[in-house]
């Protein structure tokens, strides 16, 4: 009786050292080996006649950064993981609008903003108006992960950063020639390149969903400014039960259409396919030139939808589909 009772309560400990101590991974989830991982580099107009060079540049990123996050998936990680480290990706390479290579606000400095959400539990995490955080998905991680709040602003984010470990970098670093070009010819209303705001979406082998976006903003910005990327509903949006969203574009325009949620709830409420949510909204109820989304739903199927002249855009899934495209 008494071995009994040991062997009993050993299990039970066993479970609860497992429960505690296993990577989240979807615990009560089995393993399916279907995966879906999509990304963007931003929505708004990239000349077709660029240089082949720079053309080249866009897609070896766009196709690095897809590769990187379809081998953490196809090896058994967590979209979170996945979704983080493409961001991350992105976030160090200046081609695109989010950390090294932000665009310059009208006081000639970078802020950033980022998010990230879980959606097995809707669990959020996001920053904005950071300056010396090398990579603010990161942050935004951490916010989720190790605070008790989601959204953390300006200096009291630099300071948790600070504090919680984040890498820390000066404020020069993020600093470019090509955008503060940008910014000149902005301030002489010459020139209002924006876009390349980026983001990516997954759903694992468990069946989990996570979305994450990154941005420096809108060129000559004003100082403070938020737009959507760091809004949980309106730049970003995970939820198991019907998709993931990350928006690129207008960000006042996000935010007013609570545009990454509103995806979701035609799905969940008026049973629109993600394809006929996505559309509807970008389409009917978004001004033209206003931006575009990427978002997967919970059977894996996926969506690219803009209404400007071009979104870097790629998409990689277990059945073999890995392509990137800039143009319509």
């Amino acid at each position: 009786m008494k071995i009994s009772l040991l062997k009993s309560s050993f299990s039970v400990f066993l479970l609860l050292i497992l429960l505690i101590f296993l990577p989240d991974r979807g615990f009560s989830q089995e393993q399916n080996g279907k995966y879906t991982i999509i990304l963007h580099g931003g929505a708004g107009y990239i000349n077709p006649d660029i240089d082949k060079s720079l053309k080249d540049e866009y897609l070896r990123s766009l196709s690095e950064a897809l590769q990187l996050g379809k081998n953490i998936l196809s090896e058994g990680g967590t979209s979170l993981d996945a979704v983080e480290q493409v961001v991350r990706f992105f976030e160090d390479d200046s081609l695109f609008n989010a950390g090294k290579g932000a665009v310059f606000t009208a006081d000639g400095k970078n802020e950033l903003d980022a998010s990230i959400m879980n959606g097995r539990d809707l669990s959020s995490g996001a920053v904005t108006g950071v300056t010396i955080i090398k990579n603010p998905v990161s942050l935004a991680r951490m916010v989720m992960e190790k605070t008790p709040h989601i959204l953390f602003a300006g200096s009291g984010a630099d300071e948790l950063g600070t504090k919680l470990g984040a890498e820390i970098v000066a404020p020069d670093y993020f600093k470019v020639f090509r955008r503060y070009q940008q910014w000149k010819l902005n301030a002489e209303k010459k020139d209002k390149s924006d876009g390349e705001t980026v983001g990516c979406v997954a759903i694992d082998q468990y069946g989990n969903i996570a979305a994450a976006t990154s941005t420096g903003g809108l060129t000559g910005k004003w100082t403070g400014r938020v737009g959507d990327s760091p809004l949980i509903n309106a730049g970003t949006y995970a939820n198991n039960k019907t998709c993931g969203v990350s928006g690129t574009g207008t960000g006042e325009l996000f935010i007013k259409h609570t545009v990454a949620f509103q995806i979701s709830a035609l799905m969940e409420y008026k049973g629109f396919s993600l394809q006929q949510a996505a559309e509807e909204v970008i389409f009917n109820i978004m001004p033209q030139g206003s931006g575009g989304i990427i978002a997967v739903d919970k059977d894996g199927n996926y969506a690219m939808v803009y209404n400007t002249p071009s979104m870097s855009r790629g998409v990689a899934n277990s059945n073999g589909i890995f392509e990137v495209k800039i143009w319509k």
